[in-house]
């Protein structure tokens, strides 16, 4: 559904030393820059950026937003925190299962340098080499699936 999310940072140079290190535990790269503006990271095509605000003001983190990447591994993610607290970042949650959020998940939160709020996550079809598909959008074509089909009636005028 989304094609990139980006986060404010008050210095970009400062903020990719950052995520260089925590998104390559993770397995993602530095795709894209143009400094001192913006950083974009992915695996080939950026799909999230850190970058000065647009309006040019400070930098603020948004309250109630957070960016998860997916993790292939559970030590991909163990590797993504432990990263991310020698880096600077704060512990918003170690690495473990999340059975509030799903029987099989397994995360780690993290506040970046400029307060942005942080994950990682395993979901186990993710882990897997074959198309990773979200279980929930394979949970919603078997429905579909049983569902019978409404039939629409016409309007009488």
């Amino acid at each position: 559904m989304l094609h990139h999310v980006s986060v404010g940072v008050r210095d970009v140079e400062r903020a990719a030393l950052f995520y260089d290190a925590v998104l390559a535990a993770l397995g993602y790269k530095r795709v894209m820059e143009f400094l001192p503006y913006a950083v974009a990271y992915g695996v080939t095509q950026p799909s999230f950026w850190i970058q000065l605000p647009h309006d040019q003001q400070v930098a603020s983190p948004g309250n109630g937003t957070h960016v998860s990447f997916v993790g292939r591994t559970r030590n991909a993610v163990n590797r993504f925190h432990k990263t991310a607290l020698e880096k600077g970042g704060i512990d918003n949650g170690s690495p473990g299962p999340r059975p509030d959020y799903g029987p099989d998940y397994y995360g780690a939160f993290v506040i970046d340098l400029d307060g942005n709020k942080i994950e990682a996550t395993l979901l186990p079809e993710a882990s897997r080499e074959k198309s990773p598909k979200m279980p929930v959008r394979k949970a919603a074509r078997k429905a579909a699936k049983k569902a019978p089909a409404k039939k629409k009636k016409a309007k009488r005028r």
